[in-house]
């Protein structure tokens, strides 16, 4: 049996951890949930330790540094969270058969001995801001690398040679890639404003979906260098590491606030890996539940046709027994549309799955697939098990097709949004709790997009049906 794989993707703005970025924090929630899945697959995973690359770790031009302290510690203070503190143990073995694995290469590592500019054991935020999310209580020995100047192709060497130390010791090694994508989206943002650091995170996200790890060695050098990214070399090393498994790539999140880019995104074995959709719906998305008609009691109230058939669909695959043939469509579930699929259980959000634009020949294909998605995908959540289908409530909502608008054409009661510049977009359903106005409903929308307030943005607008 092929041994099981997992590495991570993980981006690193300290303002993400809720104790340094306080209501700040919420605007990145998209990341935060997908690390939350992230941690769940480790835990499952349970390694014998963790290797990260950390673009904040002391750095040469000609050589990789790696820290075989016995102990590592660390905190957030200098980013106003004293009280956010992380202590592990190293894995020195471990370290040291990377060094001996990268000089079989002619990869030149150096230990913290060798090197003056590692202070033995110090955690920078590259490694702690992931770590808060992903293993807060220190449970799983660390191994901190740093990434180099050296060609991008000895990046995916080290990657190969840290394999190959952690079968070496028959060590279960997880590895987490830290860095964030382009820092200069938009004009506020930190490094600058550069008009093709969007296309550089869209290509970035473009290969990791497809896995194609060897592509991202392939990006324009020109468009590296306009990007002012920091997080391809460490991407490029996880390729190394993950290159002859069985490992399946998902990419979780990207996000775009401040002019950044983050993206959040797993590798592993189809043996620990759930089938996952990039299109989960934030809380704030989720269609608030009601009965079909008001006053009448929702358990007594017959349920719509979209809806029986998702149940039809979650209750016959979570119980074993594959999804489901479709039935042959009539009227609207003939019809091509996008449509969310939406679970709760005793009014808290369970899964929710949707496209904004129709992907199956069908409505009734597209709530199939979006229903086992909703259930079985949403990576916030563990997939639905038996146990929960007596007390499921579901609602489908089916998006009417998009037409040009205006602020003055909104009403976030009556109409869902989409937001685009570029190929980033961003959409948002009518009828949310808390949003009350337009400016508040096009804010959240740009938020999850990653278009910055200042840019140029196309404003759509549409109608849901909501059937329950």
């Amino acid at each position: 049996m092929t041994p099981a794989t997992l590495g991570i993707v993980a981006p690193h703005p300290p303002i993400m951890v809720p104790e340094v970025g306080g209501a700040r924090s919420e605007v990145t929630a998209d990341s935060t949930k997908a690390l939350e899945y992230a941690a769940s697959l480790l835990e499952r995973f349970d390694p014998d330790a963790i290797v990260i690359m950390s673009p904040h770790a002391p750095v040469t031009r000609t050589a990789f540094i790696i820290d075989e302290s016995e102990r590592l510690a660390g905190d957030l203070g200098a980013f106003g969270a004293h009280r956010v503190r992380f202590s592990a143990a190293g894995d020195a073995a471990l370290a040291r058969a990377i060094i001996a694995e990268a000089a079989a290469d002619d990869i030149p590592v150096l230990s913290r001995v060798e090197s003056p500019l590692l202070e033995a054991g110090m955690l920078d935020h590259g490694v702690m801001v992931p770590l808060s999310f992903l293993d807060r209580e220190g449970r799983y020995p660390l191994v901190v690398l740093s990434l180099s100047y050296l060609p991008l192709s000895v990046h995916h060497a080290l990657g190969r040679a840290i394999a190959r130390a952690a079968t070496g010791l028959g060590r279960r090694v997880a590895f987490l890639a830290s860095g964030d994508c382009s820092h200069r989206l938009t004009p506020d943002a930190p490094a600058g404003f550069s008009p093709h650091a969007a296309e550089f995170d869209q290509a970035l996200v473009r290969l990791l979906e497809e896995g194609d790890f060897d592509g991202l060695e392939c990006i324009d050098p020109a468009l590296i260098s306009e990007a002012g990214e920091c997080g391809l070399r460490s991407f490029i090393t996880l390729g190394g590491f993950v290159a002859d498994t069985d490992a399946c790539t998902r990419v979780l999140a990207y996000e775009g606030p401040w002019g950044v880019g983050y993206l959040t995104a797993v590798v592993a074995s189809p043996s620990l890996l759930d089938p996952l959709a990039t299109q989960g719906c934030d809380t704030e998305d989720a269609p608030p539940t009601s009965s079909a008609e008001p006053d009448t009691p929702a358990d007594t109230a017959p349920e719509s046709g979209p809806v029986a058939l998702a149940r039809r669909t979650i209750e016959t695959y979570v119980r074993g027994g594959g999804i489901p043939e479709t039935p042959s469509a009539e009227g609207l579930l003939a019809e091509r549309q996008g449509a969310f699929v939406s679970l709760h259980r005793s009014g808290e959000l369970r899964g929710c799955i949707g496209t904004i634009e129709a992907t199956q020949p069908t409505l009734a294909q597209e709530i199939v697939h979006n229903a086992v998605q909703a259930a079985t995908a949403d990576p916030r959540f563990p997939p639905l098990t038996p146990e929960e289908l007596d007390d499921l409530e579901i609602s489908v909502d089916v998006l009417g097709p998009a037409e040009s608008a205006t602020m003055a054409d909104l009403d976030p009661k009556t109409w869902g949004v989409i937001v685009t510049s570029g190929w980033r977009r961003g959409l948002l359903l009518p009828d949310l709790d808390g949003v009350d106005t337009p400016d508040e409903q096009v804010s959240i929308a740009l938020r999850k997009a990653g278009i910055g307030p200042t840019e140029r943005f196309e404003l759509e607008r549409f109608r849901v049906d909501r059937y329950h």
